[in-house]
Formats: structure tokens, sequence, C-alpha cells
């Protein structure tokens, strides 16, 4: 039941993953940088160039396992970058099997214009940096299979994507580690590191970076904004579906489940990681770190493993503090923030669990909101929520916790930066989206804006209708915009207003009047779940 639990909990359309990525040209004759660690030689697209699978840290294999992020050995001659290096070792995305990629996994992928900088003279002007983690819940994943070549030409910029080791390899922690070192985060930092050191070389400006995420990487965005040791590294955020309070009410998706939060006391993960090690057999005085260090990847990527450490740890250096509390005290780093939603949410993960556990009548939503929030509260989320509104009880379930655990959650944290630094907000809301996600379709539940619905928008994941491609158009230049000048102002596209008093919101959707300004919490009754359900460990007024 837990992995069934993490499965509709995590953040991020794990099914991304089924699109795979495009193969580049071959080719001897592509373009060589020489990076710090060595040469390397991509491929070139017309337009823009690749360099893929470039390592960012040693393996963290053998004796390297479970330890922070170790420099890259230099190699000798030019090292071929046209293929993505191996995915970190993770759960089948679909269906059954054992585990798949490898620990030998911490290598990113660079995409650049190929031709001078947009207005360059003698001296051409260095390009913004967009630095991308990917969504997956933390057990699932990887950088490859997101072609940012629309970012990197519409906008002129590098952008980088990253992969980070997962589950029981990136967020495990035990008595003997000293804690919970969060592993996935520090890689990401890694990443970073890497990035200044090398971002001139591809014509980008180490000076201008912007981290970006979706879902769990959203997640990761979070963490570093208010980690002491991300201080740096970054100059820009995007936060897009997994804001720093994202949070799930229990039973929401399936009965019996618990409050779903993606930060954790660092104590419970490493007490988790005692209770794991002894299960493995590897309950000795001393030297269990080299018991478990000798077990193979196979043995450790359970789905247990996997989804039991999928959940970032603070509480410790790294990350002292739970980021939702970090914003609202305002220690974080003092950078412009760009954050969002969809505007349907939570149907990719309703749908996930309506067949087994269908809403098929008033009572049955009813019930369900008393399990979730309590007698209480539940009647005043039903009159806000009636299920007249609706099409149908699951539309409209699905639409409370989409406000309830996405939307609203991120308007409190836009509120929260808008008090210290430039904040915009969005809500993604073409509810005819292409569906790449694979999954058969659900009777009576469209998937609409869900969860992840706006990547095709800016990757070239799917095919789009022409006045899709439009809206990504006006999409990349807001999005790249904001990464060179902090502010997201695309030539010809309406004005995005900044956060502050208000909660305006830009939604963007296709169509002459697609893109618009709406004002968030009216819209999606954040003034009763700030009174009602604030998250867990808040005081309300129930």
């Amino acid at each position: 039941m837990r992995g069934v639990r993490r499965r509709c909990a995590l953040l991020l359309p794990v099914v991304l993953l089924l699109v795979g990525a495009a193969a580049g040209p071959e080719g001897p004759g592509g373009p060589v940088v020489d990076t710090d660690r060595g040469p390397v030689r991509g491929r070139t697209h017309g337009a823009y160039n690749t360099f893929e699978g470039i390592p960012f840290a040693a393996p963290p294999t053998g004796p390297r396992r479970w330890r922070l992020p170790e420099p890259a050995l230099r190699w000798e001659g030019v090292r071929d970058a046209g293929a993505p290096g191996s995915r970190c070792v993770q759960l089948p995305v679909l269906g059954p099997g054992g585990p798949v990629g490898s620990e030998d996994c911490l290598y990113l992928n660079v995409t650049a214009p190929s031709g001078p900088a947009a207005g360059a003279g003698p001296r051409p002007r260095p390009r913004p940096v967009m630095v991308w983690f990917h969504g997956g819940g933390f057990f699932s994943g990887s950088g490859d299979v997101y072609r940012p070549d629309r970012l990197a030409v519409r906008g002129d910029a590098v952008v980088v994507t990253v992969n980070y080791r997962l589950g029981v390899f990136g967020l495990f922690g035990h008595p003997e580690l000293g804690g919970a070192p969060g592993l996935a985060l520090a890689d990401q930092r890694a990443a970073l590191r890497w990035v200044r050191a090398n971002a001139q070389r591809f014509g980008g400006n180490p000076g201008n970076v912007t981290v970006f995420g979706e879902s769990a990487g959203a997640l990761s965005v979070c963490a570093h904004l208010t980690s002491p040791a991300s201080a740096g590294l970054f100059h820009k955020a995007i936060v897009q579906s997994g804001s720093c309070s994202t949070t799930t009410p229990p039973s929401a998706l399936l009965p019996g489940l618990g409050t779903y939060e993606p930060f954790v006391p660092a104590r419970r993960t490493t007490e988790e990681g005692a209770l794991a090690a002894a299960r493995l057999g590897c309950d000795r005085p001393s030297g269990v770190l080299d018991c478990l260090r000798a077990l193979d990847a196979r043995t450790l990527a359970t789905p247990d493993l996997m989804q039991r450490f999928s959940f970032v740890p603070y509480g410790e250096d790294s990350l002292p503090t739970e980021p939702r509390r970090a914003l609202r005290a305002g220690r974080f780093h003092p950078v412009p923030v760009l954050q969002g939603t969809t505007r349907d949410e939570v149907r990719l993960f309703l749908a996930q669990t309506l067949t087994a556990h269908p809403i098929g009548d008033e009572d049955a939503y009813r019930a369900r909101m008393e399990r979730s929030f309590g007698v209480a509260t539940a009647r005043a989320v039903e009159a806000a929520y009636p299920v007249s509104a609706y099409p149908n009880p699951a539309i409209a379930w699905a639409a409370l916790l989409t406000d309830a655990s996405f939307v609203c959650p991120t308007l409190r944290d836009g509120a929260a930066l808008a008090r210290h630094v430039p904040t915009y907000g969005y809500r993604f809301s073409d509810r005819d989206a292409p569906d790449f996600t694979g999954l058969p379709p659900v009777p009576g539940l469209p998937l609409g804006a869900a969860h992840g619905f706006e990547l095709p928008y800016l990757f070239t994941i799917a095919p789009l209708t022409q006045a899709q491609q439009r809206l990504s158009d006006r999409m990349a230049g807001y999005w790249t915009a904001f990464a060179r000048t902090g502010v997201p102002a695309a030539p010809g596209a309406p004005q995005w207003p900044r956060l502050g008093a208000s909660a305006r919101v830009l939604s963007l959707a296709p169509g002459a009047d697609g893109i618009r300004t709406v004002d968030g919490r009216a819209e999606h009754h954040c003034a009763l779940w700030d009174e009602r359900w604030p998250g867990p460990g808040v005081t309300t007024a129930r």
C-alpha cells in the first residue's frame, strides 16, 4: 500500500519517460568545447548544438555510494558527447519489472544556440543559463527526456538538464552517515558548480543562472532557495507545480492514506535508514555502511526502499528549516522567483486511482471530504465546491484538491516571497493540452490542464496545434526573458504583473484572449483554504 500511495502522491507525471529523447545526428565532426575536465564533442542540429552525457561528478559507486559528490576525473582526448549518459537507478515507469538505470549516472546535457548571441557586437554578449531539474517524485526521471531546443533557440539561452541520485541512493539517511545528507540535492549543487566553472565555454553567463524545475524538480528549487549550501549558485528561480508548501490531505486519493508532505525531518529519514539496514541484514554494531555498500543496486532498488526514501530531509546544516517555514520567516536567497501551477493538477493523480476507488455520487463525495478534512471543514468545503457546479463528483473532487494542495499553497508561498523579492505567478489553463502520458482514459475524468501538461509548451515532447504553438512561443519568451532580466516580458505579449498585495497571476491558454490576468485567490477559494486547511502542522480555524 505504501508503494501505491507514493505513486499517487508523487509530484510529476513519470510517464514522461515513455516519450524518450530524440537521438541527435551521428558523426565525428561536431562542435568541440574544452571543459574544465577535458574537451567534449557535441552534435549540431542547425540552429543549436547539443552536448550530452557530460560527467559533472565522479560515479557514486562502490565506496562512493551515499557520499557527497566528488569531482569527475579528467579525461584524455576528446570525449564524445553525442548521447545522454546513463539514467540513475529507478523503477520502471509503468508496469512490473526490476530497476533500470545505473549508479554511474551523474551526467548533464547542454543545449546552446549555434550562432552568435542575439544583438552581439564585436564582443558577443554571454547568454543566460537555465538549469533544469527533472521531476519524478524523487524516485524516477532523468534530464535527457526534456529537449530544450525551443528555449535555447527562441530565447537565446544555454539550457542544462541534470541527472541526480534517486530514491534510496539519493535521499537515504543513517546514523553512520551522520544523519540524512540529502544527496539528491548535493548532486544538483555539484551540477550548479559545474555550470559556474563551464558555462562561459558554451557561450553562457555564469553570473546569470536560473534554476527551474517541475514537480519534484520544483521541490528541489524550493529547497535550494532556502538552503545555505546553495548560496551563490543561482540568480533566479522558476517553480512549476511543486511549491514549498505543496501537500495532500489524508485519504485524498486512496482510502486510509496519510497526509503527503514532501519535506520531512532528517531524524525521521535517519530512523527509517536504521530500520531498513536491519531488514537488509546489516544490523551489526558497526560497519553498517560497509555492509550496505556491499549489496548490489537491485537489492536496494525495491519499490519500498525507493519510495520510502523519496522525501527531502530538513533539520541539518544544508537544509536547516522546513522550506515553507523558511519562506514565511524571510530566510531564503533574495532572487527573483517565477512560480505557478496548472489548472487541473490533481486530475492526473486521481485518474490513476478512480477506477478502483470511484466517487460515484454526492454521498461518496461527501464521505471522502469528511475523511480528508473532518466533518466541520467538510461542510464549508462542500458549500464552496457543490457537486451541482461540476459535471460529476470526481471532477469536483479534483478541483478542490487542486486548489487545496497546489494552487493556494503556491499563492501563499508567493505572498511570502513577494514581501522580499520580485515574484510572478502563473496558471497554465489549456484544457486541450496534449495528453502525452500513455495512461488509459478514465470515463468522466478528462485530464484537462493536468499536472505536467505545460511541459510540451517549453520542451519538445508532444505535437502542438497551431494555436498551442503560438502559446508555446509566448511561454518560451516569458521564461527566457525572466532568465535574462528577472522580468518575464516577451515582445508583443501581454504584460505579466508582479505578485503583491493582490494575487494577480497570468493565466496561460491558447487563443486571442487566452493570456490574461486573473485573481488566483478568488478563483480558487484560497481564503477558505487559508482558514480551514493551510497544511499540516499549521493552526487552523477548525
